[in-house]
């Protein structure tokens, strides 16, 4: 397996060592930036996804009736 040498913590024969600060930055950067698209995802799609309406329904366009 890879070597590495330094502290960690060891529990049954594995050894997790602490994340450099930049992996816990961009970790948590990219946490917020996917909890923000599924956040306005859920916005935009939620009542098509939950079935309270079709995706066809009310979408303010008033094609063909009179124009």
């Amino acid at each position: 397996m890879g070597g590495g040498h330094g502290d960690g913590i060891t529990y049954k024969g594995v050894t997790m060592h602490q994340p450099k600060r930049w992996h816990t930055v961009t970790g948590k950067g990219l946490c917020a930036v996917m909890w923000f698209w599924v956040l306005y995802r859920a916005k935009q799609d939620g009542p098509v996804v939950l079935g309270w309406r079709h995706p066809w329904d009310g979408h303010g366009d008033d094609h063909g009736h009179g124009h």
